[in-house]
C-alpha cells in the first residue's frame, strides 16, 4: 500500500468512527458502496478523484482531512538523531524535537551548550511562555528583568517575547530542554 493510500484508509475509518457513522451511512450520504468503502478502509481500493470527491462532498470535510498525515497519538524523538537547527561549533547547538504547528501551539528544543558557550536567542512572539529543564550542567539565563542560575534537575518558566541569552557556567556542558507554549490572554 503506498503512502496516500495508507492515509486514506486510517483517516476514512478514523473520521468515520469519530462521527459515530457505520458503512452504510456513509454510503448513503456519499453515494459511494459499502463495498468500495470498506476496501478503502482496508487500504485495497485505490479511489479514484471523483469518488474522493464524493466522499468529502458527503462527509462534509476537507480534501486533505482525508489525504494528509493521519494524528499520531504518540511519536519517539529521539535528541541525537535530529539535525542540528542552529550550530555554533565550540558554542551551541540547537535542534528542533517538536516544531511549531497551527494545531499544536507548543514547540520543543533541545540545546546543548559547551562550558562558557552562549546562545542569544530572541523573542518567541507576544503570549509565548518558555518552560525550561536543565538537564546537565548549570545555566544563566539572562533576561530583560535580571538573570537566574538554573542547575540540573530545576525547571524554570517565563515570559519570552523577550530577547534572552542561555550561558553555560561551570566546568560541564549544559543540556538544556525547551518547551515553548503559545496562550491567549486572559479578556
Amino acid at each position: 500500500m503506498d503512502y496516500l493510500s495508507h492515509n486514506i484508509a486510517l483517516n476514512l475509518n478514523r473520521i468515520r468512527r469519530a462521527k459515530g457513522m457505520s458503512l452504510d451511512l456513509v454510503a448513503e450520504q456519499t453515494g459511494v458502496s459499502k463495498s468500495m468503502l470498506a476496501q478503502i478502509e482496508k487500504g485495497t481500493a485505490n479511489p479514484s478523484i471523483g469518488i474522493l470527491g464524493r466522499i468529502i462532498s458527503g462527509l462534509r470535510i476537507d480534501l486533505n482531512d482525508l489525504t494528509g498525515p493521519p494524528p499520531q497519538d504518540a511519536i519517539l524523538i529521539r535528541i541525537a538523531d535530529t539535525a542540528p537547527t542552529k550550530e555554533v561549533p565550540g558554542q551551541y547547538t540547537v535542534r528542533t524535537c517538536f516544531p511549531f504547528q497551527e494545531n499544536h501551539r507548543v514547540e520543543i528544543y533541545h540545546i546543548e551548550l559547551a562550558p562558557g558557550g552562549v546562545y542569544l536567542a530572541g523573542s518567541h512572539g507576544e503570549r509565548t511562555r518558555e518552560y525550561l529543564t536543565v538537564r546537565a550542567g548549570t545555566l544563566r539565563l539572562e533576561l530583560e528583568s535580571g538573570s537566574h542560575i538554573i542547575q540540573s534537575g530545576e525547571i524554570f518558566r517565563f515570559e519570552s517575547s523577550q530577547e534572552h541569552r542561555y550561558c553555560c557556567v561551570g566546568p560541564d556542558p549544559c543540556s538544556v530542554l525547551c518547551l515553548f507554549l503559545e496562550y491567549q490572554r486572559d479578556v
